[in-house]
């Protein structure tokens, strides 16, 4: 049986994830951490990691990233591996992570679909082929209206990974309104569209002489990243210390 802890168990994502692993063989939540207490969840909630008393094989974390800093502490000291699904993190915050995982297994992605991070996988080969046969690249992401950030930290990501396979030597444009000029040949164009309740669909555009290839990714609910976190918990259950990502365990499938 693996043990969860959900960190964030109170939130939208909380529960989603509490009602996926109800139904999964081998698998329990024991215990939650959040700030906002609920009698409402099947398992103890804690305020903060410090207070807990309960055992546990990985924590699942969907809560804020004012909370880092008591989780991590919490993981080092019991030595709990921690699959970290929030995002939003500075740059000393990755650092903490980092110097973390040298101690406990720590896993984090910036999308925790599997369909998301198999597609980083497919585009990394789809681009060694196409760019050096002149392909243009493009990335289109859409998102629901009360997205604040853009472009969105998943199509960054889609495009590090296209860059990651062609040596780094392509760089990213967000907005070409304010530019008079052809494109570069080295660029991947980066556009966002924000509106409704779109829940995240992302689409990459390899466009070449006569030709289009087009790989689309589409989430029509917030409940595949809760899936893919619980498959990243059942995997991470036990690892060794050290730094791990959904393409780990996508491997493993």
């Amino acid at each position: 049986m693996t043990r969860i802890i959900m960190s964030g168990c109170c939130g939208h994502m909380g529960r989603v994830v509490t009602d996926i692993v109800a139904e999964q063989e081998g698998m329990e939540i024991v215990a939650g951490f959040d700030v906002y207490d609920s009698k409402d969840r099947p398992y103890p909630v804690f305020a903060s990691p410090a207070d807990c008393d309960v055992e546990a094989d990985v924590v699942i974390d969907f809560s804020s990233v004012k909370a880092l800093d008591g989780l991590l502490a919490y993981c080092v000291e019991e030595q709990v591996p921690a699959v970290l699904c929030t995002t939003g993190y500075t740059q000393e915050q990755l650092e903490q992570i980092t110097a973390a995982s040298e101690k406990v297994a720590i896993l984090k992605s910036a999308n925790m679909s599997l369909g998301i991070n198999l597609l980083q996988a497919l585009l990394k080969e789809a681009a060694k082929v196409l760019a050096p046969a002149g392909f243009d690249v493009e990335i289109v992401e859409k998102h629901h209206n009360r997205k604040l950030d853009a472009p969105s930290g998943t199509a960054i990501a889609l495009a590090d990974s296209i860059n990651e396979a062609l040596d780094e030597t392509y760089t990213y444009t967000y907005d070409r309104s304010q530019e008079k000029r052809r494109r570069e040949k080295n660029e991947i164009g980066i556009s966002a569209v924000r509106g409704g309740t779109i829940v995240g669909e992302h689409e990459v555009i390899f466009a070449g002489l006569d030709e289009v290839i087009e790989f689309k990714h589409t989430a029509y609910s917030r409940s595949i990243f809760a899936k893919g976190a619980v498959q990243a918990a059942a995997f991470l259950a036990g690892k060794p210390a050290g730094y791990y990502g959904m393409d780990d365990v996508i491997q493993l499938q």
